[in-house]
């Protein structure tokens, strides 16, 4: 039987089961697909941890690659044997075999690998929505890019490089600055060496910048706005040190008719051309090699809880990805 990860309880990484599941014929609207590679994001910790909570017991992960075994009533822009991916839908992408919407699902071209599929979806759209539609990057902006060395931030480096624009990114290590360095960020700051903010005043002469990704949370949210030039935005994309708590929205006032905004991936491919639209950006600028989409560290599916552990432990760099254990 295929195998799949589940949990029944909150907690770290041990909660996590590899079971064996029956997976059913696909009904209306839906299609089985054979996981080739399966794409691992933070987000999927704060779902195990119970930050972002789930109906337990649950399955884990939203984004993976793989290839139609068959399709129910009604599916006709995918047949059995295509090559497709997703981020987004039920989560439950840490599977071997699945049934999911077809309507989340988009074909890969064939310059885009399975792994670099499963590795890019989540991160890249997510790139392509922060720097192309909530702040739209133009070129000769300077933009601060908190975590530049992680999954998301080695594809925003480079992109944002593509479109003409000075990266500031803040990272956690020498080696992690260097690797940042590689993939087109102008300026590297170590936060637990350096005043990010004030290192970012330097850099700008004084000026700020006009757009901090941050997707660190609670230990850069203050510092972040500090970043900024009046009427600047703070786009808070993620909770990697925890979440952001209450805070008086006078700051905003004070330091420069300031912009914030929390948005989702779901939100910005909620429709099916949206989603169409967004990935074939994505595919468009990896093809083009302006970005590259390096699989960092590769994982069987049985050693989950060790991915887990490593993420936590900020043992990776770049993207991450699971393969069937088989």
């Amino acid at each position: 039987m295929p195998k799949a990860i589940r949990f029944y309880k909150t907690g770290g990484p041990d909660v996590l089961k590899v079971e064996d599941v029956a997976v059913g014929d696909p009904g209306a609207g839906e299609v089985r697909i054979r996981h080739t590679a399966i794409g691992v994001n933070f987000i999927d910790t704060y779902h195990r941890s119970g930050l972002y909570p789930l109906t337990l017991p649950s399955g884990l992960g939203s984004e993976a690659a793989g290839v139609i075994e068959a399709v129910g009533k009604d599916v006709a822009f995918v047949r059995p044997g295509d090559r497709v991916a997703y981020a987004g839908g039920p989560v439950g992408s840490y599977c071997e075999v699945r049934v999911m919407p077809a309507d989340r699902l988009v074909k890969l071209p064939a310059g885009i690998t399975d792994k670099q599929a499963a590795a890019m979806m989540l991160k890249g759209m997510t790139v392509q929505y922060l720097i192309r539609r909530t702040y739209k990057v133009h070129p000769g902006d300077t933009v601060v890019f908190h975590a530049a060395a992680g999954g998301v931030g080695l594809i925003a480096c480079q992109w944002l490089k593509a479109l003409g624009a000075t990266v500031i990114g803040t990272v956690g290590s020498e080696e992690k600055a260097q690797l940042a360095k590689q993939h087109g960020c102008d300026h590297t700051i170590i936060y637990s060496k350096e005043n990010f903010a004030a290192r970012v005043r330097e850099i700008t002469g004084g000026k700020g910048v006009p757009v901090v990704y941050d997707s660190v949370g609670k230990n850069t949210f203050l510092g972040s706005l500090d970043c900024l030039r009046p009427r600047g935005l703070l786009v808070s994309f993620g909770n990697a040190s925890g979440p952001v708590t209450a805070f008086d929205l006078s700051l905003l006032t004070q330091k420069g008719s300031l912009y914030v905004t929390r948005p989702t991936l779901a939100t910005y491919t909620a429709t099916r051309a949206e989603l169409e639209a967004t990935a074939q950006e994505l595919f468009d600028v990896v093809m083009s090699g302006k970005v590259k989409i390096e699989v960092c560290h590769t994982y069987a599916l049985n050693d989950v809880r060790r991915v887990h552990e490593d993420l936590e432990g900020r043992r990776t760099t770049g993207s991450v990805v699971m393969v069937p254990s088989a």
